[in-house]
């Protein structure tokens, strides 16, 4: 029996001491970042732009994944089933780790069980944008416009289920207006045919709309953001002509279940560490992003709320999967 324990204890230190020295030396290949949505939107800007400073830090290439589809669920599925071994990351939004729990009745994934937080980059707001054909110069117009016009206009969407569609369901319900849904296969699929007038309104992080807006080829109408944004200073928010409409999206980093603790936190450091560096903040502020950079234990805990805040807003919406 002693022998026995003698052994057992031998391979627990054993391993313990095997998974120190692979925290040490790694990364020692490329690591593969999954981004749960097509190419051309938002989170692949900021995706990429992270991924090239962590590839010149750890001296490994962070390779971007980009797997779209159904609200991010293909990708982060892909991301569930992958080995826990660090070389597979996925850099999820809210609407994947916070709105799909609640507006998918089987979601194949669970959010809180199948992933291992890294950290909470930051936050960043979206922006309501018109196809200049729209007569209607402000939020305040808008609504008038739409109220004499139910149902003829339409908005489009980067799909049902994420934030941009949610938001707008709640610019409708609290702003009493009826305007169809178009949705589309990411931000980027979208935007075509909102420049073409085929559809009337967006709601779309700002760094994709932003140059269209400069040129006038789209026109803003409002921030969803609490307060107004720095790269749109002469745009109000929407919640100066609704009272009470906010609207935020956050980043994250997320490993698989049962990815080592140490290389957890070596990721945890070198994200934290990205997201700080002066040229890569100074590029995310052009993106309106506010940097965080959190702990894997803030992250986890954020999640569970938000988990329960989105739940909420879910239900009050009507929004539901199709």
């Amino acid at each position: 029996m002693r022998k026995a324990m003698l052994r057992v204890a031998l391979s627990v230190a054993l391993f313990a001491l095997t998974l120190q020295a692979f925290g040490q030396s790694y990364p020692t290949r490329p690591i593969r970042m999954i981004i749960p949505y097509p190419p051309g939107g938002g989170s692949t800007n900021i995706g990429r732009l992270l991924a090239q400073e962590l590839s010149e830090n750890i001296g490994q290439q962070l390779v971007v994944d980009n797997r779209g589809g159904a609200n991010g669920t293909i990708g982060m599925e892909l991301a569930a089933q992958a080995p826990s071994d660090g070389y597979t990351i996925v850099f999820a939004l809210t609407a994947q780790l916070a709105i799909n729990p609640s507006y998918y009745p089987e979601l194949r994934y669970d959010p809180v069980r199948d992933y291992a937080p890294i950290s909470l980059l930051g936050t960043a707001p979206y922006v309501l944008v018109a196809h200049p054909s729209v007569p209607a110069k402000s939020v305040k117009e808008m609504l008038a416009l739409a109220k004499s016009q139910p149902g003829k206009l339409t908005y489009a969407s980067s799909g049902t289920g994420g934030i941009p569609h949610l938001a707008f369901e709640m610019l409708k319900m609290m702003g009493g207006i009826d305007i169809p849904h178009v949705p589309y296969k990411g931000g980027g699929a979208a935007l075509p045919d909102l420049l073409g007038g085929r559809v009337q309104f967006l709601i779309s992080t700002v760094s994709p709309v932003l140059p269209h807006l400069r040129s006038g080829k789209l026109r803003p109408l409002g921030a969803t953001s609490p307060k107004r944004v720095p790269s749109l200073p002469g745009v109000p928010s929407i919640g100066e002509t609704i009272p009470g409409y906010a609207v935020l999206t956050w980043y994250a980093v997320m490993a698989p279940a049962g990815t080592p603790k140490n290389v957890v936190a070596k990721l945890n450091a070198e994200f934290v560490k990205a997201v700080n560096a002066p040229a890569v903040k100074e590029k995310l502020r052009t993106y309106d992003f506010e940097v965080i950079g959190s702990t894997p234990e803030e992250l986890g805990k954020y999640i569970r709320s938000e988990i329960a805040t989105w739940a909420k807003a879910v239900k009050a919406s009507g929004a539901k999967a199709n």
